[in-house]
């Protein structure tokens, strides 16, 4: 066995994981195209004046039924592990599936799959973030996580293109909006199926006391047996119990202690702020703003390139810079260059208002290429780095709380944004380009401010960096521990 099998399993695992959030950016971008859609209107019976309305209702309701289920997977998770939740969820999502797939010809029933759909998607990503940050080593934890943006790119993309393969190929009917939104089953699948291959996560099985089985699985996550894994164990152990120590039964009541409550109060802003960056309205919206800026005909094509910018931004992101620079220069620098695009974007728009004959102008390239620049920047920034803070910041006691509230909040803002934008669309027009420049801008500040650098840190030395006097974990004690029991254990051998 070698650290090479390791690194496999290691990735293998964040991959399997981040299918959810591939699931999750196909369905959201799947959905805009399909309401585009005349089959789609026509099956539904509803009529143009209806369709602002609806198209918020089909993205939204999905975010309405994801915030619930940040809430109930928690203690499901807790009391039966974080492997058997996840393929709940995605048993949840596929028939939340089926039920959209199905031409009913009543948009109740349509919305009644989405939410359905939602309570698994809405489970998932407490869990993935969760699952990833557990298993994964700490010289890998932020590359591994960035994975979770990379795979929501690539869902964002396959939607694009599929939305726009079945615009071209398939002639008006049933089956051009139902292959795109049965594709979802897919992925849906493949999450639960492919649990059946993975073991339990290490530090969940040692907070309930299975610590034989808890060693197994960290053998086998780390690809064989070896000094340094021995040390890891001990490390989780000497943390979990300097944990239990500090506090006696965990409760909501642990979030009021002040380093918690300031994690609460971090992870629901920097929620809000992903959202305020105006990227979810660009990725759920993309062919109606695409249309905004001057893309004319072409927006479904503009859209499909969209996504392949997205793609390529965040694997380089991943592969090549998260492991280079810290969380604090990522959320501040990514937050300027995307109010810098946005202004730019407004001022295009607003100087040279779209064509109405359904032409490209050269001021629509311009904007359409400051689009593509701003969703590059935040796929390098606030886009993976968010997901992978939200995973880190909490200790093991509480992370469950921790990472429930941080993405109902995101499902939260994410409903809200979801709700207002295509009113923004049509009523605001270049004005809401500069809204999100301005509060671009205004998350620099609080990058600045607010967030602490979490870069290079173990979960178990989390508690000194946000200055936890109750339930801080002493890391040099722990550090003291595993050297002693080393030794021990060497003697042992000798």
């Amino acid at each position: 066995m070698s650290n090479r099998l390791g690194n496999f399993r290691a990735i293998y695992l964040a991959a399997l994981c981040c299918i959810g959030s591939f699931l999750f950016a196909y369905d959201t971008g799947i959905v805009g195209g399909v309401l585009t859609l005349e089959a789609f209107e026509n099956d539904f019976r509803y009529t143009t004046a209806q369709a602002t309305n609806i198209n918020s209702n089909c993205v939204s309701i999905l975010q309405a039924g994801a915030f619930f289920g940040c809430f109930l997977i928690w203690p499901i998770t807790e009391r039966f592990g974080r492997r058997l939740a996840i393929m709940g969820s995605s048993l949840v999502f596929c028939l939340g599936g089926i039920l959209q797939v199905v031409n009913t010809h009543s948009i109740g029933a349509f919305y009644a799959g989405r939410v359905i759909s939602g309570f698994g998607v809405g489970a998932a990503t407490v869990l993935v973030p969760m699952f990833s940050a557990e298993m994964s080593p700490k010289s890998m934890r932020g590359t591994l996580g960035s994975f979770f943006q990379l795979f929501f790119s690539l869902g964002v993309c396959v939607s694009y293109w599929v939305n726009y393969g079945v615009q071209q190929h398939i002639a008006p009917s049933t089956i051009q909006w139902q292959i795109p939104i049965g594709l979802q089953l897919v992925p849906g699948g493949l999450i639960g199926l492919g649990m059946l291959l993975v073991k339990e996560s290490v530090r969940w099985l040692a907070k309930k006391g299975r610590n034989d089985e808890a060693l197994e699985n960290l053998i086998w996550i780390r690809g064989g047996d070896a000094p340094e894994v021995r040390a890891e164990f001990e490390e989780i152990l000497a943390g979990l119990e300097e944990e239990f120590r500090a506090t006696e039964g965990v409760t909501w009541k642990e979030l009021l202690l002040p380093a918690n409550r300031f994690r609460v109060f971090v992870i629901i802003t920097m929620q809000l702020g992903v959202q305020l960056t105006g990227n979810t309205s660009l990725a759920y919206y993309a062919p109606q703003i695409f249309k905004s800026v001057g893309a004319g005909n072409s927006s479904l094509l503009v859209t499909g390139f969209f996504g392949v910018v997205k793609v390529c931004a965040v694997s380089i992101f991943s592969i090549f810079v998260v492991s280079r620079i810290g969380r604090k220069t990522a959320f501040m620098g990514g937050a300027a260059a995307m109010g810098c695009f946005m202004l730019a974007i407004a001022i295009i728009v607003a100087k040279e208002p779209p064509s109405t004959t359904g032409g490209v102008s050269h001021a629509g390239i311009a904007a359409i290429a400051m689009v593509y620049c701003e969703s590059s920047a935040y796929n390098m920034s606030w886009g993976p780095v968010s997901w992978l803070y939200l995973g880190e910041i909490f200790p093991t006691r509480i992370r469950e709380f921790g990472i429930a509230i941080g993405a109902a909040s995101q499902w939260l803002f994410n409903f809200m944004l979801s709700e207002i934008t295509p009113h923004a669309i049509s009523n605001i027009h270049w004005r809401m380009f500069l809204m999100f420049s301005i509060f671009n801008y205004s998350l620099v500040v609080y990058a600045f401010f607010v967030l602490r650098e979490t870069s290079g840190k173990s979960l178990e030395e989390m508690e000194e960096v946000f200055g936890s006097a109750q339930t801080a974990v002493d890391s040099e004690a722990i550090r003291a521990k595993v050297e002693r029991s080393q030794a021990e254990h060497m003697e042992e051998k000798s």
